[in-house]
C-alpha cells in the first residue's frame, strides 16, 4: 500500500517550476497529495452560465387556415430560452476564457463566475463549432489569475493529470487520472472532429470547457466530451490539446472574425494493411491521397494522388483528422514539412499553408421579389466554398445558403448545389437570378443532395 502511494505522489513533489521527479522524503510531502498543484491552478477555472434563446417549434395543427384564424396570433411558435452550464479557463490576466462551442457559441448572454465568487459579464470574441472551440473576452477584468499552456506535443501517455470543472453544477471540483492516449480522431461526440488526448481522470456535464492539467499546473488540454452510454464518466475522456488552443488564442488576439484553419485542398483515407500490402510496405501507416483539388497547396508542392503522407512537421501523422490538426497548429502563412511515400522513394516536401482560394468569386447574393424565389441564398462554388461547406472538391455549380421562404415551400434546403434550371446549365449566381426572373409556367430544378441528384418541380 505505502509503494503505491509513492507510486502516485512521486511526481508532486518537485517544484513546479522544474520537471524533475523523485521520492517524496517525508510524510507531510506525501500528505499534502494533490494540494499544492489544485491550490495554483484551480483560481483560473471558471464557471460558465449561457442563456440560449432558440425559436418555438411549431405546431403542425397551426399551418390549418382553420387553426390560424381559431387561436389567433397565438398560434406562432414562441422563442424558447435554454441554460447551458459549463467551464472555462482563464488563459490572460485581461480576461481571455477559452471554453467549448457547444457551451458557449450559440448563446445571447454569458456570465462568467470566478472561484471567489466574482461575476462577469463575457462574449465570444472566436468560435468554432468544427474544432468545439470557443474564446470569450470578461468584460471589464483585469489581473485574474490564469493558466500557462503547456507543449502539448510533449504530453506522454501514462502521466498523471488532473481535470478541473464544474461537473453537474455542484460547484468547483477536481478529479486525477493519467493520460490514458494520445492522438484521438473521431472519437469526440458532438461536432468536434480531429484530434484529442484521451484521460481516465472522471470528466462529467458541466466539466465540458474545463482545464486538463498537468503535475506542473499547465494547461494540457480543454475538456470536451466523454465516451459514455449513460451519460456518465466510465474512464474515458476526451480534451483538445493545448497547442490548438494556443492557435485559437493568437487569432483572436488579431481579432479574426473566425477560426482560419489552412486549407488541404485533398481528400485521404488512413493506411491499411491491405493498401500497405500493395504498395509493399510492412507497416500501415500514413495517410493516403485519394483525391486533389488542382488549386491545392499541396497540388502545387507536387503531390499526386496515391501519393502517402507520412509526417507532418516531424509529427506522425495516421488519419486526415491528424493531418488537420497539424495544419491548423502550424497556421496560416507558415510552412511545414511534410514526408512522402512515392512509391519506394521518401521524400520531404515543403508545403505553404494557406486559406483557400476566393477565386472564381463567390459572388454571394439573395434573390429579390422580381424572381420566383425571393430571399433564395446563392454563392458560386469555389476553393473557397468548398472549404466552408465541406463539399467534393471536383464539384462545380451554385450552392444554396438560405432557401428562403419560398425555397423552403418548394423544397430546397441549405447545402443543395443547383446544376440545372428548366434543362438550362448553371455556372454563376447570376445565371440563376437570370432564370428564375421568368421562368416560364414551370420550373424545374436539378440539384445535388447529399451526394444524390434530386428533381424539383412546381408551377407558377
Amino acid at each position: 500500500m505505502f509503494r503505491a502511494v509513492l507510486t502516485v505522489v512521486m511526481v508532486l513533489s518537485a517544484s513546479f517550476a522544474d520537471a524533475e521527479m523523485r521520492v517524496p522524503t517525508s510524510a507531510s510531502e506525501i500528505s499534502m497529495g494533490f494540494a499544492p498543484v489544485v491550490k495554483k491552478s484551480a483560481p483560473a477555472v471558471v464557471n460558465i452560465y449561457a442563456k440560449i434563446i432558440t425559436e418555438g417549434r411549431p405546431n403542425p395543427l397551426f399551418s390549418d387556415p382553420f387553426f390560424q384564424d381559431f387561436f389567433g396570433g397565438s398560434a406562432a411558435p414562441r422563442p424558447r430560452v435554454q441554460n447551458s452550464l459549463g467551464s472555462g479557463v482563464v488563459l490572460s490576466d485581461d480576461g481571455l476564457v477559452v471554453s467549448n462551442y457547444h457551451v458557449v457559441g450559440m448563446a445571447s448572454e454569458i456570465q462568467v463566475v470566478t472561484t471567489d465568487r466574482r461575476e462577469f459579464s463575457a462574449k465570444v470574441v472566436l468560435g468554432d463549432e468544427e474544432s468545439d472551440i470557443a474564446i470569450l473576452q470578461i468584460q471589464e477584468a483585469s489581473d485574474l489569475p490564469y493558466l500557462a499552456l503547456r507543449n502539448s506535443d510533449q504530453v506522454e501517455v501514462g502521466e498523471l493529470a488532473l481535470a478541473i470543472g464544474n461537473p453537474f453544477g455542484i460547484g468547483q471540483t477536481v478529479s486525477s487520472g493519467i493520460i490514458s492516449g494520445l492522438a484521438r480522431s473521431g472519437a469526440a461526440t458532438g461536432q468536434a472532429r480531429g484530434y484529442f488526448i484521451q484521460t481516465d481522470a472522471a470528466i462529467n456535464p458541466g466539466n465540458s470547457g474545463g482545464a486538463l492539467i498537468d503535475v506542473n499546473g499547465d494547461l494540457i488540454g480543454i475538456n470536451t466530451s466523454i465516451l459514455s452510454r449513460s451519460g456518465g464518466s466510465n474512464g474515458i475522456g476526451f480534451a483538445i490539446p493545448a497547442n490548438l488552443v494556443a492557435e485559437f488564442m493568437r487569432q483572436a488576439r488579431e481579432g479574426r472574425p473566425y477560426f482560419q484553419r489552412p486549407w488541404a485542398g485533398m481528400a485521404g483515407q488512413p493506411m491499411t494493411s491491405d493498401i500497405a500490402g500493395s504498395l509493399g510496405l510492412s507497416l500501415p501507416e500514413g495517410v493516403v491521397i485519394s483525391d486533389l483539388h488542382a488549386e491545392s497547396p499541396f497540388a502545387v508542392a507536387g503531390f499526386k494522388v496515391g501519393d502517402v503522407i507520412t509526417q507532418v512537421d516531424g509529427k506522425i501523422v495516421n488519419s486526415p483528422s491528424e493531418m488537420i490538426f497539424r495544419m491548423s497548429v502550424a497556421g496560416i502563412g507558415s510552412e511545414v514539412i511534410v514526408s512522402r511515400l512515392r512509391g519506394q522513394d521518401v521524400s520531404d516536401v515543403r508545403v505553404s499553408m494557406l486559406a483557400p482560394p476566393d477565386e472564381p468569386a463567390s459572388d454571394p447574393i439573395t434573390l429579390g421579389d422580381d424572381t420566383v424565389l425571393p430571399g433564395l441564398g446563392l454563392a458560386r462554388i469555389n476553393p473557397a466554398v468548398i472549404s466552408r461547406f465541406g463539399l467534393p472538391l471536383s464539384i462545380e455549380g451554385v450552392i444554396v445558403t438560405e432557401p428562403g421562404r419560398y425555397g423552403a415551400r418548394a423544397g430546397l434546403q441549405f447545402g443543395d448545389v443547383l446544376s440545372v434550371i428548366n434543362e438550362e446549365e448553371m455556372h454563376t449566381t447570376a445565371d440563376i437570378r437570370t432564370a428564375l426572373t421568368d421562368p416560364g409556367r414551370w420550373v424545374k430544378l436539378d440539384l445535388m443532395r447529399r451526394g444524390q441528384w434530386v428533381s424539383l418541380r412546381f408551377r407558377m
